[in-house]
């Protein structure tokens, strides 16, 4: 099993910042990509971005000018840097793994843009 943990989420006004953090229980060396996703009310969840064990980065259209994926491999951590954050970026925020052929998912953390 595969345990994800996010934090950072919370009430950030428009135009501001956040930085999400997404803590794995195993090495992320061994987990072959990870990613963060999000989910609004009436909404599908959507993908934002995902990285793999090598690196290599892939990001949702839409979300490439705003959001950065990252990774601590000695904090076994996955970063999204969220700028410039408006009102429909609220959402909850999902940190996602893939290891093993199997989809690992965190317990979400509410993300809310508002003045």
């Amino acid at each position: 099993q595969v345990q994800l943990v996010e934090s950072g989420g919370g009430l950030v006004q428009p135009g501001g910042s956040l930085r999400l953090s997404c803590a794995a229980s195993r090495s992320i060396f061994s987990i072959d990509r990870m990613g963060w996703f999000r989910q609004v009310p009436g909404k599908q969840r959507e993908l934002i971005a995902t990285i793999t064990s090598g690196g290599t980065t892939n990001y949702a259209v839409s979300m490439k000018d705003r959001f950065t994926i990252s990774r601590d491999n000695a904090k076994n951590t996955v970063y999204l840097q969220m700028n410039t954050l408006k009102p429909e970026d609220t959402a909850v925020y999902y940190c996602w793994g893939w290891v093993l052929n199997n989809n690992y998912w965190g317990q979400g953390t509410q993300v809310t843009v508002s003045s």
